[in-house]
């Protein structure tokens, strides 16, 4: 009968939605399912529902059910920002596997470490070293797909070494700590080379 379009069970009557984290505004969800209670059930097409969801702003994956009962069940996954990607206008949320999620924010947010240019699919562990310098860091660039740029809110430019960025901001907080490098009137810290510090 609910594949006939008879009984009560043809008709949807409730939609839930559920998503992977607590606090989340699931009203574009709700306007993303655009489906009516009322509705017959195996008249819609759960693939273009899925399509509109995924087109939502910081949706990860989504996952639509249609259930024995003929309602509906809507699993929503979010991107987590760990960090935020500018394009010189607006500030954009940055997930850990380096998606750039389409909700921009006019403004910066605040001890948030910040990308610019293209950025590659890990940026989890560049990130937590940028934390340890948040109050010095204006911004990180990835240079030839292949190792990163740091920017001082000072002006100066730390170009880290293409293997273990991480230890190189740690001993940049250390030069910072013993000899106050980042507030000299310097142009260039070059840190490529494990051997040396080239400064300009």
């Amino acid at each position: 009968m609910l594949c006939t379009g008879r009984g009560t069970d043809a008709y949807i009557r409730n939609i839930s939605i559920s998503a992977d984290g607590a606090n989340k505004d699931l009203t574009p969800i709700a306007t993303a399912v655009a489906i009516a209670p009322g509705t017959r059930s195996y008249n819609i097409n759960l693939a273009q529902i899925n399509s509109r969801l995924m087109a939502v702003p910081g949706v990860r994956k989504s996952a639509v059910r249609r259930r024995p009962d003929g309602n509906l069940s809507v699993h929503i996954e979010f991107y987590h920002a760990v960090a935020q990607w500018t394009d010189g206008t607006q500030y954009f949320p940055l997930s850990a596997d380096g998606t750039i999620v389409n909700k921009p924010s006019p403004t910066r947010s605040e001890n948030t470490v910040l990308f610019r240019g293209d950025v590659p699919d890990d940026i989890s562990e560049i990130t937590q070293a940028a934390h340890n310098i948040i109050a010095d860091l204006d911004y990180l660039e990835w240079i030839e797909q292949r190792r990163w740029n740091l920017h001082t809110t000072g002006g100066i430019t730390v170009m880290l070494p293409e293997k273990n960025p991480d230890t190189a901001i740690a001993g940049l907080i250390v030069l910072d700590t013993n000899h106050n490098i980042l507030s000299k009137d310097l142009e260039l810290i070059d840190m490529r080379d494990s051997a040396r510090i080239l400064v300009k």
